[in-house]
């Protein structure tokens, strides 16, 4: 019924779907949300954050066209449960979150799940260490009201970069980008909804 539900709504990217199926989303909610895990809806996490429904995690990871020698950069850690979605399809995850709280029991949880090629970092999504490089696959899991130049920066000539863009409380669109020899190809996407994207490592949690 998951797989059914991901195939009505559009998603037909075989590798997607059978990653989507292989990730035990139960194990990055909420111990009273497990009965509704797979419920197509988002669900709150820690630190006032939210786990994204399964649809909108596999249209924005079937967006970014993965292949598996990919590097992968994700702003926004969040359960994990993207970052994990992602280690089925690429060659790296480099995962930034700034809540400790957050980053320390999505790096347990995929440690416990075998996802070797995922790395966590506690940070600023907005400050990506120099010295992490360049990606051929950039994905925002939180609300920005722009784009920073120093993100699209980091993808790799053909790279693409996906993120919800728009108000912090309310409807964003997301916007692939696409990196070209000229420039950034923009096209944005559907409607989504997601937690604001905020600058700096959280004080507390």
């Amino acid at each position: 019924m998951f797989q059914l539900t991901l195939r009505r709504r559009g998603i037909s990217d075989q590798a997607v779907l059978r990653a989507m199926e292989e990730v035990p989303r139960e194990a990055f909610v909420q111990p009273a949300d497990r009965a509704d895990a797979y419920r197509d809806s988002a669900l709150s996490i820690d630190c006032g954050q939210t786990i994204s429904q399964p649809f909108v995690v596999a249209y924005m990871t079937e967006q970014l066209q993965l292949r598996r020698h990919h590097r992968v950069l994700e702003i926004g850690t969040g359960s994990g449960y993207q970052a994990a979605i992602l280690s089925r399809l690429c060659g790296h995850v480099l995962t930034i979150e700034r809540y400790r709280t957050l980053a320390d029991s999505a790096r347990a949880r995929l440690t416990e799940l075998g996802c070797d090629n995922v790395e966590v970092l506690l940070g600023d999504g907005f400050d990506v260490p120099a010295n992490a490089g360049t990606f051929d696959r950039v994905l925002i899991t939180a609300a920005m009201e722009q784009i920073p130049d120093a993100l699209t920066e980091r993808l790799e000539p053909a790279g693409i970069l996906i993120a919800p863009v728009g108000p912090r409380h309310g409807i964003q669109r997301l916007v692939r980008v696409t990196r070209t020899d000229v420039g950034f190809d923009r096209k944005e996407l559907v409607d989504v909804r997601f937690v604001p994207a905020l600058a700096g490592i959280a004080r507390e949690l």
